[in-house]
């Protein structure tokens, strides 16, 4: 069978195709690894000042785009467009953070404490070439920005390849940034089959490889970079199962509304969405959404009540329109397995406590503190965004001894 040629973006809520991107061949690929390799060189001697100067610049090239981002985003994954304008703030906050600590992060370490005469000791932080990041659909913004700009401002270029589900924004932040006057083969967004990605990440002039997916996904990166000739460096942050547990002494109103929407507020006017971890917030679609939840025997009945009494505040409808709350799950495929697990959990002994037909309409976290290492989480993955140490992994160590002369 061969391979696609193409790729179709579908509105989760109509089903109807949005926009198509044709994948470049082998030989194109190769010729923009190639750009990126050549550009990266030239980029990485601009002075880190200058880098971090464009890239606050990007920042408010970025901001121009407010009114522009959400539809388009609505219609890409699904979300309600009342709950994109949280995105854009949360990735604007963890752009300003890391512009704010490049250079310290990126200062040479001095060793002069330990300094012998006649000698002089520092490490230096190199950028490594080109990196290649492979961005999710469920918050393609929030999650790109961790290392797509520290990648860019460290002095590296920039290949990235967003899902097929939401390709347009990674045009959009591509664009914003050469605007800001990143040179436009330093950032290059990438639409490829999985067969081209395996040449990608496999390609000797890609240095490092930063995948935010499913632990298959993941899976499949690490062995195609495994297999690779020589020694790629590979940053996999990849989904979880997480839980929850309310102690007897919780408030149950407050936990009821966290552990459903991840804010308590969020039903209420002035509520700021972008810090959301329940388990219905992007209807489900988070790595730090709650999975499961562990309640103390004396609270459990109440609390149930109040889960149930949050959920059914939801109205499920057209994303697109400012009044809806809950959106569409990403695909037909995505609904059918959450329909069987459902199915599956009442066939064996589960309760239903939400009527179905309060969610007819439908045809078909996730925060986190910018200051805060994001690792490999939940025991699959590995590697580190945002932070200091976010520079630390698209960057090489590079130990300098000088011996000087001496009177």
């Amino acid at each position: 069978m061969s391979s696609p040629t193409s790729q179709t973006t579908i509105v989760p809520h109509s089903q109807k195709p949005l926009v198509t991107r044709v994948y470049p061949t082998e030989s194109q690929l190769d010729d923009t690894i190639r750009k990126a390799s050549d550009a990266q060189k030239s980029w990485s001697r601009v002075p880190l000042k200058e880098r971090i100067a464009i890239g606050t610049k990007f920042m408010d090239e970025f901001k121009k785009l407010s009114d522009e981002i959400p539809l388009d985003l609505t219609l890409q994954m699904g979300r309600p467009v009342s709950q994109a304008p949280g995105e854009i703030r949360g990735f604007l906050e963890r752009a300003k953070y890391m512009l704010s600590i490049a250079g310290s992060s990126l200062a040479d370490v001095g060793l002069e404490d330990t300094d012998k005469p006649g000698f002089r000791r520092f490490i230096r932080r190199t950028p490594l070439g080109v990196v290649l990041v492979i961005a999710p659909w469920n918050f393609p913004y929030l999650v790109s920005i961790n290392s797509v700009l520290p990648a860019i401002i460290a002095g590296n270029a920039v290949l990235l390849k967003p899902s097929p589900q939401t390709p347009l924004t990674a045009e959009l932040f591509a664009n914003a940034l050469v605007k800001a006057g990143v040179p436009r083969d330093v950032i290059q967004v990438l639409h490829l089959s999985p067969e081209l990605v395996t040449r990608a990440v496999q390609h000797p002039l890609v240095d490092f490889v930063s995948f935010t997916g499913s632990v298959g996904g993941g899976r499949a990166v690490e062995k195609a970079a495994v297999e690779a000739s020589g020694f790629k460096g590979v940053a996999l942050e990849l989904g979880g199962k997480d839980p929850a547990y309310v102690r007897a002494d919780a408030d149950l109103d407050y936990t009821a509304a966290e552990l459903v929407d991840g804010q308590y507020s969020s039903f209420l006017p002035n509520a700021l969405s972008d810090v959301r971890t329940g388990a219905f917030f992007n209807s489900g679609q988070s790595c730090c959404a709650i999975e499961r939840i562990y309640a103390h025997e004396s609270v459990f009945d109440v609390l149930v009540a109040k889960v149930v009494a949050v959920v059914e505040k939801y109205k499920l409808g057209d994303p697109t329109k400012p009044e809806t709350t809950l959106g569409p799950v990403v695909s037909l495929a995505s609904a059918e397995r959450i329909r069987k697990q459902v199915a599956d959990a009442v066939k064996a002994g589960a309760k239903p406590l939400i009527d179905e037909k309060r969610f007819q309409t439908a045809e078909t976290c996730d925060y986190l503190d910018p200051a805060l290492a994001w690792t490999g989480v939940k025991n699959s993955g590995r590697g580190i965004s945002l932070s200091k140490f976010g520079y630390d992994q698209l960057t090489r160590a590079k130990s300098v001894h000088m011996k000087i002369k001496t009177s």
